[in-house]
């Protein structure tokens, strides 16, 4: 393959914008347009790239692959900080392009990893290039407390290979996805039955897999009203809006019978403790008229230094809350030494405390809840560590930080894969949108239309028992992963000696 002139034009560096285009191109394959197939497509390149090349090489090609496939994918960062926070344009920017070129490191770092150890080409294509990606996709959500977004498997959210989601999560499906773009290069390349039979298999399981129930109904469904105020962002915490906006909510929970009513993050954009007492009386006035219970966004504090991005609950059960654990660096916490980023961006209540990860479950409205809030469902290894005393998941989030951009449906995408995951229905309000129910198997029940006021009424199955997944959560794939590497890397020192 080494000779084939496609391939020495590529490596010659006629093919120079090909890493960029084809990284940036992934993107579709992601919500909200969902073309799966193109990923497929554009892993196939990289496999190509990947497959007989100096490690060098391969490090530029998959940066170059990062900054395409980031650039295009979170370019809601400059929103962020420029159209919502006010940032300068050019900081925002360069800001934006260090933060992609950053992401860009662990796909190139993947690539330099695979193209050390010697192997055959299908060795390379089905299992080397597949255990590094997501070796490094891992390491992606845990260093500097993790970006997870744009891992691979949520793309096949939807797709036949979901269905190995419940057994080992979004890093089985970000390993299935590129072991498949390698089989279908093994496929062009050899003109091989064998190959396009083992891509056939492998959708056929995924596809099977969808039919399993890894859980079971508990109790009948409980009717619950998700709350949508459309506030935008840069009036959210203006004082002369604050009467409206609450009384925007409190009208929209006033118009439901639903003994679960949730309202988005920081619905109410004042600390608890300065709320009028007559508001919070009037929303608990609502839930117990319901019979049901209420689930409040709320910033707490407890002290002097104590800040909390909250969930408490009003109505028939007793109040609980829940304080959020995982927080955005700069937009909920600032990291050490870098208190002066905050003097060129506007984000009010910018520096939280995080809340303790042993926290207990809420009970509200006949269920055991386990509540996250906004970005925190990103991380499903810490959505599955609640599991399986919950039997429901709900989701609070103001994502009008990221206005009309990809954001919103990357983010309901993402929520789909939770819900796969561990075989629970998913909840999520949000300020601006999406709103949305999401069954079990990640189809999303009903959802309301971005930037609209709205409330989404809808019946909320609880479930009980647990997928595999949320037994052993990301370790297997990710020891599996490893463990390849590992073992060629052994193999290949054995034969050279």
């Amino acid at each position: 393959m080494g000779t084939d002139p496609i391939y020495r034009n590529f490596m010659q560096g006629k093919w120079g914008l090909s890493p960029f285009i084809c990284g940036a191109a992934s993107v579709a394959a992601f919500a909200p347009l969902g073309v799966y197939p193109l990923l497929l497509v554009t892993l196939t390149w990289l496999a190509y790239a990947w497959s007989e090349s100096t490690p060098r090489r391969c490090f530029a090609a998959g940066f170059w692959f990062g900054v395409g496939f980031f650039g295009a994918g979170v370019s809601w960062i400059y929103v962020s900080m420029h159209d919502i926070g006010g940032m300068p344009a050019p900081v925002a920017g360069v800001a934006t392009a260090l933060f992609c070129g950053f992401l860009a490191l662990f796909p190139a770092a993947a690539g330099w990893l695979q193209a050390r150890i010697p192997a055959s080409a299908p060795v390379r294509v089905c299992l080397l290039i597949p255990a590094s990606w997501v070796l490094f996709e891992w390491w992606r959500s845990w260093v500097l407390t993790g970006f997870p977004w744009l891992s691979l498997g949520y793309a096949a959210v939807g797709w036949p290979l979901q269905g190995y989601a419940p057994v080992g999560g979004v890093f089985i499906l970000s390993f299935l996805t590129a072991a498949l773009a390698g089989m279908l290069y093994l496929a062009a390349a050899r003109r091989s039955a064998y190959w396009i039979g083992a891509i056939l298999a492998l959708i056929a399981i995924g596809q099977a897999l969808r039919y399993v129930d890894w859980t079971s109904t508990q109790g009948a469904p409980v009717s619950a009203a998700l709350l949508q105020g459309n506030i935008e962002q840069s009036l959210k915490f203006d004082p002369r809006r604050y009467a409206h906006t609450l009384d925007t909510y409190a009208r929209l929970a006033e118009g439901t019978r639903a003994r679960l009513i949730v309202f988005p993050e920081t619905a109410v954009p004042r600390f608890l403790d300065n709320v009028e007492l007559d508001y919070v009386r009037r929303l608990d006035a609502v839930a117990r008229r319901n019979d049901g219970d209420l689930l409040l966004g709320v910033p707490t504090r407890r002290g002097a230094d104590e800040y909390f991005n909250s969930v408490i609950t009003l109505g028939v059960s007793p109040v609980q809350a829940y304080h959020k654990v995982h927080l955005v660096p700069f937009g909920e916490f600032v990291p050490p030494g870098l208190g002066w980023t905050l003097r060129m961006v506007n984000i009010p209540m910018s520096d939280f405390s995080s809340g303790s990860a042993d926290q207990a479950l809420l009970a509200a409205a006949g269920q055991t809840i386990a509540p996250n809030i906004c970005y925190e469902d990103a991380f499903g290894d810490e959505i599955a560590r609640r599991l399986p005393a919950a039997t429901l998941l709900v989701n609070l989030s103001n994502v009008a930080w990221f206005g009309d951009s990809l954001a919103p449906g990357q983010h309901l995408q993402i929520a789909r894969l939770r819900a796969i995951e561990t075989g629970r229905m998913y909840l999520t309000a949000a300020n601006t949108g999406i709103t949305a129910a999401i069954a079990r198997d990640g189809n999303v029940v009903a959802r309301l239309p971005q930037f609209s006021e709205g409330r989404l009424e809808v019946a909320a199955q609880g479930y009980s028992g647990a997928t595999p997944y949320v037994r052993w959560r990301d370790w297997p794939i990710v020891l599996a992963s490893l463990a390849l590497l590992v073992v060629f890397s052994a193999i290949a020192r054995r034969r050279s000696r």
